[in-house]
């Protein structure tokens, strides 16, 4: 590999005794340092560096690999007191704070840095909680399913994604995600959900929605009431039921009165990331083309 210009914005750069300082101590008060101890005659070296420097890469804004030639620069080897390669020390403000010897595998790593570095989906959980806290569950819903997307197992990026859409009405959704918690993860939030699940489902059961409900199992044919239903439904927060209705109207009559225009005000009205949004949009268009 090319030396790089030994920097703070540089990626990866090879440690020598004239940029150790301005890279160990000075640039490791600001970003994570992963120095790499090996020796050209070193094959495990050989496997264990195209994992660092991918992780490099995937993590430039926050981490520096720094490579140091042992048998180049045996003085700064021997200042950390390397006995063994490979060596793999993390370093923050000046100091050693973890590392490993010999090869370890990617998710190993991984792990590892994960203690010192911010998760990708930090910065989406922010933006997904400052929309919750102002009511804007909408807005809140596409930056909480792109954070869970980055780490599925990131559960709090489970709970809000959940809460946006028992919030935006896509309560079957919300049910399918809450029932994937794992017990050991199942905390306060899990019991506050659920219970906001039953008090959505509760609102759906109105003598209202039971008489049109009723109206509409004894006449299937009766394209109105079940229009009529998915009104009630929509102000239910009960948004699948109320678009597989009225998606139900417009396959047996695409012109039937305002339907069509309800369903797209329906579907507009479910924030971008929605699944029921992408699904419903599917079959319409399928409808009118």
């Amino acid at each position: 590999m090319e030396n790089m210009i030994a920097n703070t914005q540089a990626t990866i750069v090879d440690i020598t005794v004239e940029n150790f300082q301005q890279i160990i101590v000075e640039a490791s008060q600001e970003k994570v340092v992963l120095i790499d101890f090996w020796a050209p005659w070193c094959e495990p070296c050989k496997d264990l560096q195209p994992i660092l420097e991918k992780l490099a890469g995937e993590y430039s804004e926050h981490m520096i690999l720094a490579k140091v030639d042992c048998e180049a620069q045996q003085e700064v080897a021997a200042q950390f007191g390397i006995r063994n390669l490979p060596t793999v020390m993390v370093v923050q403000n000046g100091q050693p704070v973890d590392g490993f010897a010999g090869v370890q595998g990617e998710p190993q790593i991984r792990e590892m840095l994960g203690k010192y570095l911010p998760n990708p989906e930090d910065e989406l959980l922010a933006t997904a909680g400052k929309a919750i806290q102002q009511g804007d569950y909408a807005a809140a819903l596409p930056a909480a399913k792109e954070a869970l997307a980055l780490n599925e197992s990131n559960v709090n990026a489970k709970y809000m994604l959940i809460d946006c859409f028992i919030e935006t009405g896509s309560i079957d959704v919300a049910k399918q995600l809450l029932s994937e918690i794992k017990l050991v993860d199942q905390d306060s939030r899990y019991q506050t959900l659920n219970g906001k699940i039953e008090l959505a489902e509760q609102a759906a059961d109105t003598p209202e929605i039971r008489q049109l409900q009723s109206v509409v199992e004894s006449n299937p044919d009766d394209l109105q009431a079940k229009v009529d239903l998915a009104v009630q439904l929509q102000q239910a927060n009960k948004a699948q039921d109320a678009l597989a209705l009225l998606y139900a109207v417009l396959k047996k009559e695409l012109g039937f009165g305002n339907a069509r225009k309800l369903m797209m005000d329906m579907m507009n009205a479910l924030p971008d990331g929605d699944p029921l949004k992408s699904e419903y949009r599917r079959k319409v268009y399928s409808l009118l083309y």
